[in-house]
């Protein structure tokens, strides 16, 4: 199970970082749906390492290969399975990493788990397995845009660069624009130097994306364990490198009043929606209409080109220095992974509620 995500659109991953191939089963796709594979090419290539001068320099076409599920161009219902090869691994520079455990990797987590560590480039716990989410959520999202749902997400700041205007206040369509995906574009050409000055060091750097949901419809979510909410921030989190998650108003409204942060219900046309958006577009863990806006926080990579202390298997003191291909920041490669997995998780909610009531 801990390979699967979703309830009835449920996708299921395979594969590693330096393995034949990364992949996945996506259930539950509709049947009849148009399978855009430019489209979904399109996200991948979003994703894929060696787009810029500030992602890692692993050169791989990602090309993925859709291997049942689909004819004639639409998705049958049954199993959509898909794969990507991989086929620009350096497994060899992570030789010197198979007797030590590299600081805030999951090297001592897995081998104390297991007993037994793939550590070319950390096997499962590595990004490329992403790689998957990101088909699996171009696919959500094709469903999605025929109910008239959107999903985009965009970098909100990079270490002490912070994006000041809301989502509101910004032309989202300028994200694709740049190479740190930050629709403030002065604001992303500092953001990209700071970039290059931290890889540049041998170093590494974090920030927040922050992602809007609109055409969301009134009750998606569960009133208890099953809020939406919390099923968008267990898809976040399960993402590499996210270490925080908050929707709406989030921590800035623990130093408000409730007569500040309280969204008034208005009527107009024999439409209910709310004078005002704190609760994030979800109230009582369901979805109220409004946009659903929500940031998550992602940590400095692990893995710095630097030396940095460390034991080895036997917890003798050691020393290490990364080789090999490295994002300094996880953010711009981050932007596609945060809208599939919220993509993902609004349709599975959505194929969820459909069995509510009559």
């Amino acid at each position: 199970m801990s390979n699967t995500f979703g309830n009835i659109f449920r996708l299921t991953t395979y594969g590693e970082s330096h393995g034949v191939a990364v992949g996945g089963i996506i259930d539950g796709v509709p049947a009849g749906l148009e399978l855009d594979l430019d489209f979904i090419q399109s996200e991948l290539d979003r994703r894929r390492p060696g787009q810029s001068a500030i992602t890692t320099g692993r050169n791989e076409g990602d090309r993925v290969e859709f291997l049942s599920g689909v004819y004639e161009g639409r998705c049958t219902g049954t199993p959509l399975a898909f794969e990507v090869r991989n086929t620009n691994q350096h497994s060899n520079d992570y030789d010197e990493m198979k007797s030590v455990f590299r600081p805030s990797h999951a090297d001592y987590t897995y081998t104390a788990k297991y007993g037994f560590r793939d550590h070319r480039g950390g096997g499962r716990s590595s990004a490329r397995e992403t790689l998957s989410r990101v088909v699996g959520g171009a696919v959500a999202k094709l469903a999605l845009k025929q109910l008239g749902i959107s999903v985009q997400a965009y970098t909100s700041q990079v270490g002490n660069l912070v994006v000041g205007k809301s989502y509101q206040e910004l032309d989202l369509s300028l994200t694709e624009s740049n190479a740190v995906r930050c629709p403030d574009v002065e604001l992303a050409a500092q953001m990209e130097e700071l970039i290059k000055q931290v890889k540049q060091d041998g170093d590494t750097i974090g920030g927040v994306i922050t992602c809007v949901a609109k055409g969301v419809p009134v009750g998606l979510g569960e009133p208890a364990f099953g809020k939406l909410h919390a099923m968008l921030g267990n898809a976040m989190l399960s993402i590499n490198a996210c270490k925080g998650f908050e929707y709406g108003m989030g921590f800035a409204g623990v130093g408000l009043r409730g007569s500040q942060v309280n969204d008034i219900f208005t009527g107009k046309n024999g439409k209910i929606g709310t004078l005002t958006n704190y609760s994030g577009g979800i109230q009582g863990g369901i979805s109220n209409g409004e946009d659903i806006y929500f940031r998550c926080a992602f940590k400095p990579i692990a893995t710095l080109l630097r030396e940095q202390p460390t034991v080895d298997l036997n917890g003798n003191d050691a020393c290490i220095k990364a080789r090999g291909r490295h994002d300094p920041c996880v953010l711009p490669r981050a932007v596609p992974i945060v809208e599939a997995m919220a993509a993902m998780t609004l349709l599975d909610a959505y194929l969820m509620n459909k069995c509510t009531h009559i």
